[in-house]
């Protein structure tokens, strides 16, 4: 019989943020049961180290202690007991994101991974997890909002008894508790659930009806049913925040209140920020699918005690990133022309990014773990996103695909094709999976594409893609450092460039990024030194961009720059600003049947059961 682990988790201090959790194996291994806690999140490529926050941890068993010792920075070992063997931890939390774990007296929050030990050999066994309340009438309106399955005697939204069938499925349903906002809707007949945390003044029924329509979407594109029974939106909301975390069953998000819609809006108006927000929301729904059932090889099953390689996040994260907002226009919650406003700005992120000619997307999704989650003053100059150039990869191989075939496939078909093959066998995709299926998909070889803008650092052909769907690409200069493109700007003149990157210093205008070959790192300025004066002038963060507009080309400053605290002097010879700010436009204003079939039908047909 596969006895169940039993866990426990109580907010025991909420003040002091603090969770207990225990693990009860019944029948622990005779030679010692070890504890071992993740050093990572699936869905978050860095080690986290996530046994940093134990405070404590002791066992017992048959109501005696149990010596526990501890073989490295994340797993303990008991000394071998006849009976069943209790390990109860404190843990510390508060990361307000959506990796870890979270608790105060408004809240409470935990991703699996940061607070349930794995019972070493037991990873397949069922767990069956209470969930109990803070102690005091304070907390007595608190509820329980996680996809984990009730059992017997516990309600939705309750305290009580959950379960899951294995320990890998435990960790991946996240729990959020406390006094939340709680919405529901249906897509495809599936309920969908969100609640909200924090001080807000959120339009839930406008917030609902544009959520569906993107599931709706998203459930069409890769056939119905809908691979889950239920899903939950986790939105944690804040004055200034941003981030998103996928789960096979819900997402965890977090939000700036601003970004939500607020009551009284205009319901004909898509802000920015809701946009935005819209946007996450639909790039965590899309991984319901891509990432979380449709996996790399490396992920099956993840090894969540050290890095799992593969050089295929730019598929995994870049090809959702494609999607997340393509499912917006076709959803119909945004316009095509905001669709390419979106577009413009993700060309312009690349575009940006000098180290997109060093580093493939293959080789910045191998070294996700030690680059892309640790980027430093140079990464700009050295790395690529692959997410923001794996998006840029879909959208290629979308159209790629769409021209060879006459309009016949799309990426849309890989991905369905994925779905089949993979998502619901369970089977990992091997690292030139997606090559070899795109040209079956293509009816030839995709070869050439890949070894060119996968493996290799060429930039892609984008403007004689889009044309062949009637859009045109346009290039200009930035206006601002605030200026992300996706509009045409105020005048076509020349402008001047330091090559910088910069943020608020008490002293001055301090350079955050300093861009290879540009004037600053030319003139011998470095990342770090904080600009005070421009030809005697004082320099801030926020004229530093003024002082410069009135320049040309090829004019000589005199700069003053603390580096440490030595004060500087240097000359500057400006450069001229890169034409790398993108916007979009139709050829003839209104998109063409080529674009209608790439923007909004998709140009393919859904599968169903």
């Amino acid at each position: 019989m596969n006895t169940p682990v039993r866990y426990s988790i109580e907010p025991l201090d909420p003040a002091a943020h603090l969770f207990r959790v225990s693990c009860t194996v019944s029948d622990p291994d005779p030679a010692g049961q070890r504890f071992r806690l993740p050093a990572w999140i699936p869905g978050s490529y860095m080690i986290r180290e996530f046994a940093k926050n134990v405070v404590e941890l002791w066992a017992e068993s048959g109501g005696r202690i149990v010596a526990c010792s501890k073989l490295d920075k994340s797993t303990w070992r008991c000394e071998p007991v006849d009976g069943p063997l209790t390990v109860t931890c404190d843990v510390y939390a508060w990361d307000l994101s959506v990796r870890a774990a979270h608790l105060d007296s408004t809240h409470g929050y935990f991703n699996g991974t940061s607070v349930f030990l794995a019972a070493v050999g037991r990873e397949a066994a069922p767990c069956h997890v209470t969930i109990l309340p803070p102690a005091g009438d304070d907390y007595r309106d608190w509820r329980v909002a996680t996809t984990l399955r009730t059992r017997p005697g516990t309600a939705l939204w309750a305290f009580g008894e959950y379960e899951a069938a294995d320990y890998d499925e435990l960790v991946d349903h996240p729990v959020e508790m406390g006094t939340f906002t709680h919405a529901r809707f249906e897509a495809c007949g599936v309920p969908h659930d969100v609640v909200i945390t924090g001080v807000h003044r959120c339009d839930t029924a406008r917030l609902c009806r544009d959520l569906a329509k993107i599931c709706e979407a998203q459930i069409r594109l890769f056939g119905t049913p809908a691979p889950m029974d239920r899903y939950l939106f986790q939105v944690m909301v804040v004055g200034d925040g941003y981030g998103g975390l996928e789960h096979r069953a819900s997402t965890s998000l977090l939000a700036s209140r601003d970004d939500l819609p607020q009551l009284h809006d205009d319901p004909a108006t898509v802000s920015d920020g809701y946009r935005t927000f819209l946007g996450l929301c639909s790039h965590e729904y899309f991984h319901t699918w891509n990432v979380k059932r449709i996996k790399p090889a490396a992920f099956v099953p993840y090894e969540l005690s050290c890095e799992s390689y593969t050089t295929q996040l730019w598929a995994f994260e870049g090809f959702t990133s494609y999607y997340d907002d393509l499912m917006l226009v076709r959803a119909g919650v945004i316009t095509p022309a905001s669709y390419l406003e979106l577009l413009g700005q993700g060309i312009t992120r690349v575009l940006r990014t000098p180290g997109r000619h060093k580093q493939s997307v293959a080789e910045s999704s191998f070294d996700a773990w030690t680059r892309f989650y640790r980027q430093d003053e140079n990464s700009p100059n050295a790395i690529v996103s692959y997410y923001a150039k794996g998006a840029l990869v879909g959208l290629a191989l979308d159209l790629e695909i769409r021209a060879r075939t006459g309009g016949q496939r799309s990426l849309d078909d890989l991905m369905r094709a994925l779905w089949q093959r993979h998502g619901l066998t369970g089977l990992g995709v091997d690292e030139d999976g997606i090559e070899a299926l795109a040209g079956e998909i293509a009816g030839g070889s995709q070869a050439e594409f890949f070894a060119a803008y996968v493996h290799g650092t060429e930039d892609l052909p984008l403007e004689r893609l889009l044309a062949a769907v009637g859009v045109e690409l346009r290039l200009r200069a930035a206006e601002a450092q605030s200026d992300n493109g996706g509009k045409a700007g105020r005048g076509n003149r020349e402008r001047a460039s330091l090559g910088v990157r910069t943020q608020q210093d008490p002293l001055g205008a301090r350079l955050q990024h300093c861009y290879e070959g540009g004037a600053a790192m030319l003139a011998g300025l470095s990342a770090g030194d904080v600009i005070v004066a421009l030809d005697g002038l004082r320099a801030t963060h926020g004229n530093l961009e003024k002082m410069i507009a009135g320049r040309r080309a090829g004019d000589v400053l005199r700069v003053h720059a603390f580096r440490r605290d030595e004060l500087r002097e240097c000359t500057v010879t400006l450069g001229a600003a890169p034409l790398d700010t993108c916007w979009l436009v139709f050829a003839g204003g209104q998109p063409a049947a080529a674009a209608q079939a790439w923007l909004l039908d998709g140009g393919g047909k859904a599968v169903s059961d």
